[in-house]
């Protein structure tokens, strides 16, 4: 299977949007800048994360998760996880909300989606794998040398024009940090990470 969904960005004014539970998005692209490359890409949003979704996992991140934010030392004391860690863990027991499609033999499950529209009418779409694109092969593998990210999941941050055209790129060379507009972490440093998903576009669903 093939093709991508990505998202648009706003640089001004950014509010997050309300989550639509019943939205059926789907985008296609093109991956740049992996071993694999080029490789159609498919993504479907089969909904948009809730609030309730969003703040459990920004909950992990912030060491106030519970159980996905801990783990037991030797001594049986609670030790804090790492937030991305943490994360991580808290990925694996959300809902998934749709899929990324590659022409790997299985897909990535989206266990978060979400949007920030601008004043200026632009979009980002911040979606979040439950498991690190490529962990199981090289397809993903960044090209160009540089540190790869290791996380156990794999945030994605599309950006799009009003036509929902654009570009997306990945948490695979760069790292994650929680962003106020968004509400949910996104990729550090944007506009200085390779474009991994390129030609983006919006697909009707069959």
């Amino acid at each position: 299977m093939c093709g991508i969904f990505l998202a648009a960005f706003s640089l001004s004014a950014e509010t997050p949007l309300s989550p639509a539970r019943e939205a059926r998005v789907s985008f296609s692209a093109t991956t740049a800048n992996v071993a694999g490359a080029p490789d159609s890409v498919r993504i479907d949003i089969l909904r948009w994360s809730t609030d309730e979704e969003r703040e459990k996992l920004m909950s992990a991140w912030n060491g106030k998760g519970g159980r996905a934010s801990t783990t037991k030392a030797r001594s049986g004391n609670a030790v804090p996880l790492s937030p991305e860690v943490a994360l991580a863990a808290a990925l694996k027991q959300t809902t998934t909300v749709g899929y990324l499609w590659s022409s790997e033999v299985s897909g990535y499950a989206l266990r978060y989606a979400g949007k920030v529209t601008g004043a200026d009418g632009l979009e980002r779409i911040i979606l979040i794998t439950n498991r690190r694109l490529g962990a199981m092969n090289d397809l993903w593998k960044p090209v160009g040398g540089g540190p790869v990210a290791t996380y156990d999941f794999s945030v994605i941050e599309l950006r799009l024009n009003a036509k929902g055209e654009g570009e997306g790129k990945v948490s695979l060379t760069g790292r994650v940090t929680p962003d106020s507009a968004a509400q949910i972490v996104t990729l550090e440093n944007y506009n200085a990470l390779p474009v991994v998903l390129s030609r983006v576009t919006p697909k009707e669903r069959s």
